[in-house]
Formats: structure tokens, sequence, C-alpha cells
């Protein structure tokens, strides 16, 4: 029997309007109403996650940072792995003679090298609050992940990818959107911190649903007895599914519990 959900977000219960639909609402609560935990599981930074949780009537501790962090709503920190300093200096330089835009995030805090349409964008997506300043002269420490960004040019971003994974075959790197290069900490992986969860909550692999749309998200199918895929997700994620779901613009998250969680209701 089911224990808990593991979701990711972007795509997956929240699409591209940024708005949850009432469907999604009313699953997730019943979802705890039942005593089943669900779990956000993204690459979204802490604090930029917690009004989510709060939206969706959710009280569980957040997997942000691709798994980098485990945080409870409360601030205590569960689970934490952190980018090595020289290295993210290595990066920051060659994105910066690369002329590529990333973002910085330390401490749970976004900063850019430039306020450009990149961050603007992305930022107004999600509201967050973000510091412009010279990223190869600032003190590094306590570094999150950084993110390469190219709206325009999602080859270019999997270019990045293919690059990075062999110069730093001991970061992870992974795109999380055909838009976005994720650069973390080889242990930052949804997988791990998904595991830690179903330890913590002392629960079995067999009790959790994994489900997610991106090739980041792979890893988060992995911690999962059951493994999902929304209908609008790569074909990378939908090779390793136990299921393919709906897409998210119509409920795939609905359909996949649906499934797989006999509560016998209708949404």
């Amino acid at each position: 029997m089911i224990k808990m959900v593991a979701t990711d977000i972007d795509g997956t219960i929240l699409g591209g309007n940024f708005i949850f639909t009432q469907e999604v609402k009313d699953c997730i609560k019943c979802l705890t109403e039942n005593d089943i935990k669900v779990i956000l599981v993204t690459g979204r930074m802490h604090s930029a996650t917690v009004h989510v949780a709060k939206e969706l009537g959710l009280d569980t501790p957040i997997i942000s940072y691709q798994g980098g962090l485990v945080k409870t709503q409360q601030g205590e920190v569960l689970y934490e792995k952190t980018l090595d300093i020289n290295k993210a200096r290595e990066i920051i330089l060659w994105a910066k003679a690369n002329n590529i835009h990333i973002n910085l995030y330390m401490n749970d805090q976004l900063f850019v090298e430039k306020d450009n349409e990149s961050i603007r964008r992305y930022t107004a997506e999600r509201d967050i609050p973000y510091t412009v300043c010279e990223l190869d002269k600032i003190e590094l420490k306590h570094i999150n992940k950084i993110l390469a960004i190219d709206f325009e040019d999602a080859d270019r971003v999997t270019s990045w990818v293919n690059y990075l994974q062999k110069v730093y075959p001991n970061l992870y790197i992974v795109k999380s959107t055909p838009y976005f290069c994720e650069i973390s900490n080889i242990e930052a992986r949804k997988s791990r911190a998904v595991e830690f969860l179903t330890q913590y909550f002392e629960l079995d692999k067999s009790q959790v649903l994994a489900i997610g749309d991106q090739n980041n998200d792979i890893e988060l199918l992995k911690a999962g007895g059951i493994k999902v895929a929304m209908g609008n997700g790569t074909d990378e994620i939908k090779q390793v599914a136990d299921f393919i779901t709906d897409t998210v613009d119509n409920n795939g998250f609905v359909k996949a519990v649906e499934k797989f969680i006999p509560l016998n209701v209708n949404w």
C-alpha cells in the first residue's frame, strides 16, 4: 500500500500557466487526509517552494535543489549536500568566458552576474528575489547549486550538459528542463533525498509512488516502488517508468493517483 507520494512540481503537478488545477489541489488534500505523505521534490530553491507547499496545504519536509537539501517548513535541515567551492569557481569562470547566464544559489539565496532578460523571466515565473554582483569576485560559501540558462536554444543547453559531464565526472549535471542545465554535488540527487525521507518516516520503498516529467526526475523515479512518468515527459524518463500517465494539462498526476491508490474518491 502506498504511504508516500514523491512528486516533482513543474510539469508534473504545475503546468505552464503556474496555476494548480482544482483537481490537483483536491487530490493532494485527499491524500493527506488519508495519512499519505505528499513530498514535493524539486530543483527549485527551498525558499521558493515553501509557498507552494502552503498553497497545497502540506506540512511535510521539502526536497529542493535536485535533492541537495531536505528541510522542514519550520527551517530544520534534515539532509544537505553542497557544491565544492573550487569547482564552483571554475564553472563561474567558464560561464563568464562563454557568455553563459548562470544562477548561483548560496545559502538558499540567488545571485546573478547581470540583471538581464533570462533572470527577469526566471524570477517572474517563480517570484524569487535576487542579488546582482560579480560572481567571480564574491566570497563563495555554502553553495546549493549552479543553474545555467538559455531560454532560446535547448541544443546549446544540451551541449553544456555533455561538456560539463566530461570535465566534471564527480559532479551531478543534468537538464531539468530543455533550457536549464543543473550543476550540483554528486550526491544532490532526488533519489538520495527521497530514500532519506523513506527511512526517516520508517517506510519501505514499495510504499512510495514517485512521479515526474524531466530527465532530472529519472533519479526521483529510481526511489519509488511505483515509477510514474508524465505524458508530457521526456522519452528518457518514460523508458524507466512503470506507467505513463496523462499530461500535466490533463491532470496526469491525479489520474496516476486514481490508478495506484484506492481512495474511492471522484475529483
